[in-house]
């Protein structure tokens, strides 16, 4: 081999790796970036355009909610904004849900003090109303309503819902027959007060000869 053809095989081989380095730049937009505008505050369709706009897919990734945020606004993003990206590259964001999410029904009628389902409720996000008391041990949790609809475990209510736990006032069935009998007592007494008082009425005094 002479050196007229190494120095032929050389040059090929620096052209080709020159060549290869630029088209790999081409390729991979070697030294192109996009900064990731904020999005925060647009709704989707505007968060979209405006994506679009500068060559990024915007693309919901997650949604949450937030009642003092208006439905379908972007709340977070990820890349984050001011990230330096390339053309093409999808962001996800997440939106603030369009309706309010549901909950399920813990499983609360039968087996918990009002103590425990109070905590249990209000920790899931819901309001109650002061509980509504019917004959039964006391503060011991027999129902649960919304609107007046009784609520059984594993139904799905809105968050933050108004809900009203029917408790037991402390009132047993030993009770109430003892409170029955106790009225029986007095409605004997009145009757024989009553007797008494209309023989009295009806008594006249005989006057003397």
């Amino acid at each position: 081999m002479t050196w007229g053809n190494c120095l032929a095989m050389a040059v090929v081989l620096v052209l080709l790796f020159v060549g290869l380095v630029w088209w790999l730049g081409y390729y991979t937009h070697h030294g192109e970036g996009i900064s990731v505008p904020d999005f925060s505050g647009l709704n989707y369709r505007e968060s979209v355009e405006r994506g679009d706009d500068l060559g990024l897919i915007v693309m919901i990734g997650d949604s949450t909610y937030n009642k003092k945020v208006p439905a379908g606004c972007v709340v977070s993003q990820k890349p984050l904004a001011g990230t330096s990206v390339k053309s093409g590259r999808i962001v996800y964001v997440t939106i603030n849900s369009l309706t309010m999410p549901r909950v399920a029904i813990p499983d609360l009628v039968g087996n918990s003090s009002y103590r425990q389902a109070r905590a249990r409720l209000q920790a899931l996000g819901f309001k109650l109303t002061e509980p509504k008391l019917i004959d039964g041990d006391k503060d011991w949790v027999y129902g649960l309503q919304c609107g007046g609809r009784n609520l059984e475990a594993g139904d799905m209510v809105a968050k933050e819902s108004t809900l009203t736990l029917v408790i037991g006032n402390g009132l047993t069935e030993e009770d109430l027959e003892l409170e029955e009998e106790i009225e029986d007592d007095d409605l004997d007494i009145e009757s024989i007060i009553k007797g008494a008082m209309d023989l009295i009425d009806s008594f006249q005094e005989v006057p003397e000869d």
